[in-house]
C-alpha cells in the first residue's frame, strides 16, 4: 500500500458506542484512516438515552442529536444513513448494504446494537404493539397517543417506566404489567422499589406486580384491543409497549463467521477472532457480560479508539455500573451489589414521609454498592469510592450525610469540586472526569456550562451533572465565571419560564388553565403533570375567588384530601389548632379508630395525631364522625404550627406562645403555597418549638418576638435566617403574614421557603418586609383576602356524601 494512502475503517453502526470510538479516533489520530460509517436508521448519530425525554416533551428529535451531518462532512466523514448492512465478506473485507452499495475496509468496527427483546406472547404482532429502543418507536408511541385512549407496558425496568411516563404525559391511561414482585428489582431493592412506586402512583400510573401476560388480544382489523394475563384478569389497551429487556445485536457477525456467544465476542482490546474486526458496545460479550448502559460503552470505546490507532495500549476489564432513573421528578442512583448478604453489612436512613432513602452495603470497610431515593446528590461520590475501593472507617459517622458532614459546602459550593481530584468521574454517562473538564476550560477558554457540553459532553446526556460542572467552571475561572441566568422554562410543554408564566397570568389575567394554555402557546394542547399543577396554583394564587381551581391539576393527595399511603390506604390527620386538644377531641379520635379499625394511630413531629391505614371509602364517613376541621398534612399548604407550652405554664417562658400559635394557625387556616409552609413558636430561646428549623420561626424574648424565616427539618437541615424583632403578637402575624404571602406569590411552584432565599437572596425579603412598611401591610392584606371564604374540605366531602353522592366521582 502507498505509505502516504490512508488505510480504510468502515463502521457498521452509527450509534453512541460507535461514534464515541471515532470521536476519540479523531482527537489522538487524526489522519491515519479514510472513515466511512452506515446507519440504518436515517438520521445522524443521536441521544439514545434522551428518547424519554422526548416522548415526555422535554426534548425534541434536534434536541437530541449529537453528531450533526455537518460534523461528518467537516471530518471528512463518509456517512450512509438509511443504510443497513446484511454481508460482510472478511475474504475481500468488504462490506455490503441491503441497497447494493459496497465499502472496502482494512480495518473494521461492528457497533449494530441491541435490539428489544420480543417475548413469545400469543399476539404480539397485532398492529399496535411495539418495542421501545429508537426514534420510529418514539415517533409510533406520540402517534398512537394522539389517536387511542389505553397502553400497557409489559415490563417495569428502566425503559418500561420511562415509555411509561412518558405516555402518560402525552395523555394516555397507562398501566404497568411487571412479573417480579417491585419495580426496578435489576437496580433497587424492595424498599426503594415500593417508594418508586408510590412516587409513579401520584403521577397517574398504574401497576400490576408480579402478573404474567397470557394473550394479546386482537380486534377484527388486526390492531391491538386487550391483554388477557394468566391470573386470570384482563384490561384493554390500544397501544401494548414490550419493554422486558434486550439482547445483543449480533446476527451480522455471526453471519459472517465471527465467533459469537450471546453477543459478538472481544478480548479485552475490543478485537474480535478476526484480528482486523473490533467491535464496541451493546452487540458485544466481554468476558461472558453484556453491558445495556451508556458508561461502560465509552469505556470500550475509548481502549478500541488506542488499538485502531496502534498505540497497543488500554484494555477493557469491565465496568462497575450505576444507574440513575430519567422519570420526571423522579432522583433515583443504584450502584454496585446493593442486596448485599453473609459478609455484608448495611447503613441504612429511611424518611418515608419526607421521600428519602438511602443505604450503603459495607463489606470489609469498602463500599461495595449503594441504592439513593429521594437524594442523589452524593451519589457520584458513593460511586467513586465504590470504584477506587477506598477504606471508609475515618468517615463511617458520617458518611450517610454525605460530602456536606466532611466540612465542605458539597452540594451548595464550590468546594465539592474543588475537593475532587482529576480522576474522579464527573459525569458517568459520558466517562467524563474532572481533568478533562479542566484541561478543556483552561485550553480552550470555555466560560459557559453549554461550552463545556459541546467540548466534552459533560453534562450532556441525562443532564444529572450540571451542577457539579458549573461548580468545577467556577472553582477554575475564579472571578471570570459568570453565572447562567437561573431562569428556565417550567416543562417542555412550553420555552417560558415559572417567572414568564406568572407574569403572563398576572397581564392577561387568566382564570382557568385551558385559556392560559391557549394564550401562551404551550407546544401541547392539553399540558403534563409537570406543567399542569404550577399553572393551576399561579392561576388561583394570583387571581384568589376569580380563577377556576382544577382538582385533576392537583397531586392525588390534594384531590383526596388526605394521604396515600404505599398500601393504597389513606392517613387521616386532623387540625389541632397550635398543637392544643381536648379530652372531647380525643374521645372522638379514640371512636373513629375503633369504628373504622384504624390500624394505626400515631403522634406526628407536628403535634397532631395520624389515622393510618384508612379506606378510599370511609374517608367521608370518618370525617363526618370525627367533626374536626382539616389538618392539610396532604398539601401544599399550611401543615401545622407547632408550640411550646410558654409562659401560661412553663417557668422559663417569656412569652404565650400557645395562644399566638393558635392565632397564627387560624389566621393563616386553609391556605395554598407553592410547597408545604411550617410554622413553629417557642416562648423562650430555649426554643422547644425547634422554631430554627421551620418555613417561619418565632421565638419570645423578654421584648417581643424574634422571627426566622427559611428553616427546614428535612434531610438536609437549614437554619432559618434571622428576619427580624417585632413588639407585639399582631406584628407577628402581620410580618410573618406578609412573608409567606410574598412568597405565595413569587416563588417557583414545588420550591420551599429555603429555595426561594436562596435565589432572591435575603436582603430583597427585608426590602420587602422590612424596609417597605405599605407594601409589607398590602401583602398582608392580600393573604386575608385570599382566605376569605375558605371552606372546609373535609365538611364539604362529608357533606356531600350525606347527600348520597358517591365519593369516587368527586374528583378522585
Amino acid at each position: 500500500m502507498d505509505p502516504m494512502q490512508k488505510s480504510k475503517l468502515v463502521v457498521v453502526g452509527n450509534g453512541m458506542a460507535g461514534m464515541r470510538v471515532v470521536e476519540e479516533l479523531l482527537k489522538i489520530a487524526p489522519d491515519l484512516y479514510d472513515i466511512t460509517v452506515f446507519g440504518d436508521e436515517p438520521y445522524p448519530n443521536y441521544n439514545r438515552i434522551m428518547l424519554s425525554p422526548v416522548l415526555a416533551n422535554e426534548q425534541t428529535i434536534d434536541d437530541i442529536i449529537l453528531n450533526t451531518r455537518e460534523w461528518y462532512a467537516e471530518n471528512n466523514i463518509t456517512l450512509h444513513t438509511d443504510a443497513r448492512v446484511n454481508k460482510i465478506d472478511r475474504v475481500n473485507r468488504v462490506v455490503t448494504t441491503e441497497n447494493g452499495t459496497t465499502a472496502a475496509y482494512d480495518r473494521l468496527l461492528i457497533a449494530t446494537g441491541s435490539k428489544p427483546f420480543m417475548p413469545p406472547i400469543p399476539g404480539k404482532e397485532l398492529d399496535g404493539v411495539i418495542g421501545y429502543r429508537d426514534i420510529k418507536d418514539t415517533n409510533d408511541m406520540i402517534g398512537a397517543a394522539k389517536k387511542y385512549k389505553h397502553a400497557v407496558i409489559i415490563g417495569g425496568g428502566l425503559l418500561g417506566l420511562e415509555a411509561a411516563n412518558g405516555l402518560s404525559i402525552q395523555g394516555m391511561d397507562v398501566t404497568v404489567i411487571h412479573r417480579n414482585e417491585w419495580l426496578l428489582e435489576k437496580q433497587l431493592d424492595k424498599t426503594a422499589g415500593g417508594m418508586l412506586q408510590k412516587s409513579l402512583e401520584s403521577k397517574g400510573l398504574k401497576f400490576h406486580l408480579e402478573t404474567n401476560t397470557d394473550t394479546i388480544v386482537g380486534n377484527k382489523d388486526g390492531r391491538v384491543s386487550g391483554l388477557r394475563f394468566k391470573e386470570g384478569f384482563e384490561l384493554p389497551a390500544d397501544l401494548v409497549v414490550l419493554a422486558v429487556g434486550i439482547r445483543p445485536n449480533y446476527a451480522l457477525a455471526e453471519s459472517a463467521g465471527i465467533h459469537c456467544d450471546r453477543g459478538i465476542v472481544v478480548n479485552d482490546t475490543m478485537q474480535t477472532f478476526d484480528p482486523r474486526v473490533y467491535a464496541v458496545g451493546e452487540c458485544v460479550s466481554h468476558r461472558g457480560i453484556s453491558y445495556g448502559l451508556v458508561a461502560p460503552l465509552f469505556e470500550m470505546a475509548k481502549v478500541c479508539a488506542t488499538h485502531l490507532a496502534n498505540f497497543g495500549i488500554g484494555s477493557y476489564k469491565g465496568s462497575v455500573t450505576s444507574t440513575k432513573l430519567k422519570v420526571t421528578g423522579i432522583d433515583l442512583f443504584s450502584a454496585g451489589d446493593f442486596s448485599g448478604g453473609e459478609g455484608t453489612e448495611e447503613i441504612v436512613l429511611h424518611d418515608a414521609v419526607g421521600g428519602v432513602y438511602k443505604k450503603l452495603v459495607i463489606q470489609d470497610d469498602k463500599i461495595i454498592g449503594s441504592v439513593l431515593y429521594g437524594d442523589t446528590a452524593d451519589g457520584a461520590w458513593y460511586f467513586q469510592m465504590l470504584r477506587d475501593g477506598k477504606p471508609i472507617h475515618e468517615i463511617r459517622d458520617h458518611l450517610m450525610f454525605g460530602q456536606d458532614s466532611l466540612g465542605n459546602t458539597g452540594h451548595q459550593g464550590q468546594d465539592q469540586a474543588a475537593a475532587m481530584s482529576d480522576e474522579m468521574e464527573v459525569c458517568g454517562c459520558n466517562g467524563v472526569c474532572k481533568g478533562t473538564i479542566v484541561k478543556a476550560i483552561q485550553a480552550d477558554g470555555l466560560f459557559t456550562i453549554e461550552d463545556v457540553k459541546k467540548k466534552t459532553k459533560a453534562g450532556s446526556s441525562c443532564g444529572s451533572c450540571t451542577g457539579l460542572v458549573e461548580q468545577i467552571l467556577a472553582s477554575t475561572l475564579g472571578g471570570g465565571y459568570a453565572p447562567p441566568s437561573t431562569a428556565k422554562s417550567i416543562c417542555g410543554c412550553t420555552d417560558l419560564s415559572h417567572e414568564q408564566v406568572r407574569e403572563e397570568v398576572r397581564n392577561q389575567k387568566y382564570l382557568n388553565i385551558p385559556d392560559a394554555i391557549k394564550g401562551m402557546e404551550w407546544k401541547t394542547p392539553n399540558g403534563c403533570a409537570t406543567c399542569r399543577p404550577a399553572l393551576n396554583y399561579y392561576l388561583i394564587s394570583t387571581w384568589p375567588h376569580e380563577a377556576k381551581d382544577d382538582p385533576q391539576s392537583r397531586f392525588i393527595n390534594e384531590r383526596v384530601h388526605a394521604n396515600i399511603q404505599k398500601d393504597g390506604t389513606y392517613s387521616v390527620i386532623p387540625r389541632m389548632y397550635g398543637g392544643v386538644t381536648t379530652p372531647d377531641q380525643l374521645r372522638t379520635i379514640a371512636d373513629v379508630a375503633d369504628k373504622y379499625s384504624v390500624p394505626m394511630v400515631k403522634l406526628t413531629g407536628g403535634q397532631r395525631i395520624d389515622l393510618l391505614g384508612v379506606k378510599k371509602e370511609d374517608l367521608p364517613n370518618m370525617w363526618a364522625d370525627l367533626d374536626m376541621p382539616s389538618g392539610y398534612a396532604y398539601g401544599k399548604s399550611i401543615r401545622t404550627v407547632k408550640t411550646c407550652v410558654g409562659s401560661e405554664f412553663c417557668r422559663f417562658g417569656t412569652q404565650n406562645s400557645t395562644q399566638l400559635g393558635i392565632d397564627i394557625e387560624k389566621a393563616f387556616d386553609h391556605m395554598w403555597a407553592p410547597h408545604k409552609v411550617k410554622f413553629a413558636v417557642s416562648g423562650c430561646p430555649r426554643n422547644c418549638a425547634e422554631s430554627g428549623i421551620k418555613d417561619v420561626g418565632i421565638i419570645g424574648v423578654d421584648s417581643g418576638w424574634e422571627i426566622y424565616v427559611g428553616g427546614n427539618g428535612g434531610i438536609k437541615t437549614e437554619a432559618g435566617q434571622f428576619l427580624c424583632k417585632v413588639k407585639t403578637a399582631e406584628e407577628v402575624i402581620e410580618y410573618s403574614g406578609a412573608f409567606i404571602q410574598v412568597y405565595r406569590e413569587e416563588a417557583r411552584y414545588l420550591d420551599r421557603t429555603v429555595h426561594w432565599i436562596e435565589r432572591v437572596g435575603l436582603d430583597y425579603v427585608k426590602e420587602r418586609i422590612l424596609d417597605d412598611a405599605e407594601g409589607r401591610k398590602a401583602a398582608f392584606e392580600r393573604l386575608l383576602y385570599a382566605l376569605q371564604g375558605a371552606v372546609d374540605p373535609w365538611k364539604e366531602r362529608a357533606t356531600k356524601r350525606n347527600e348520597h353522592k358517591e365519593f369516587d366521582t368527586i374528583e378522585i
